[in-house]
C-alpha cells in the first residue's frame, strides 16, 4: 500500500466538515428569507430565538472539529512512518463512514439514541487505531 493511501480518509473527512461549514449559512440565510431569525439573533453566538435546524448545523461542524483532530494525527503519522497497516486504514474509513452518518442523523432527524449509538462506535473504532498503531510501534521498538 502506498503511504499517500493515508491521505485519502483525511481528505474524505475534511470534505464532511466543509460541507457541514456551508450548512452553517445555507440555514441562517433561509431563516433570515423565511422571518425566523434576524442579524441581531447572532450577535453574541446563536440567540434563543434561532430555530433548532438552524442551529444544529452549527453544533456539529463543532463536534468535526474535536474528536477528529486525533483522527486527523493518527492519519497523519501513519502517512510519515510509511504504515502498511490494512486494518487501520480499513478502520480509518469506517471511522469517516461513521461520522459521516453521524453528521447525516445529526442533520436531519436527529435522533439521540442514533447519533449516541454512532458516536460511541466511532471513537471506538477511533480508539481502537490508536491501540493498534502503538501496539504495532512497540513489537517494532522492543522486538524489531
Amino acid at each position: 500500500m502506498q503511504k499517500e493511501y493515508w491521505l485519502l480518509p483525511i481528505g474524505a473527512l475534511a470534505l464532511l466538515t466543509f460541507f457541514v461549514l456551508l450548512q452553517i449559512p445555507i440555514r441562517r440565510l433561509y431563516a433570515g428569507i423565511i422571518g425566523k431569525v434576524i442579524a441581531d439573533d447572532f450577535k453574541f453566538g446563536e440567540s434563543k430565538n434561532v430555530p433548532q435546524w438552524v442551529s444544529i448545523a452549527n453544533r456539529n461542524y463543532m463536534n468535526l472539529l474535536e474528536i477528529p483532530l486525533l483522527f486527523y494525527l493518527i492519519c497523519l503519522i501513519q502517512y510519515l512512518t510509511g504504515s502498511s497497516d490494512p486494518l487501520n486504514f480499513q478502520l480509518a474509513w469506517v471511522y469517516v463512514g461513521l461520522r459521516t452518518i453521524h453528521s447525516l442523523v445529526h442533520l436531519t432527524y436527529n435522533n439521540v439514541i442514533h447519533r449516541l449509538i454512532i458516536f460511541a462506535t466511532s471513537n471506538l473504532i477511533l480508539f481502537g487505531i490508536w491501540v493498534n498503531y502503538f501496539r504495532k510501534f512497540l513489537e517494532i521498538i522492543f522486538w524489531g
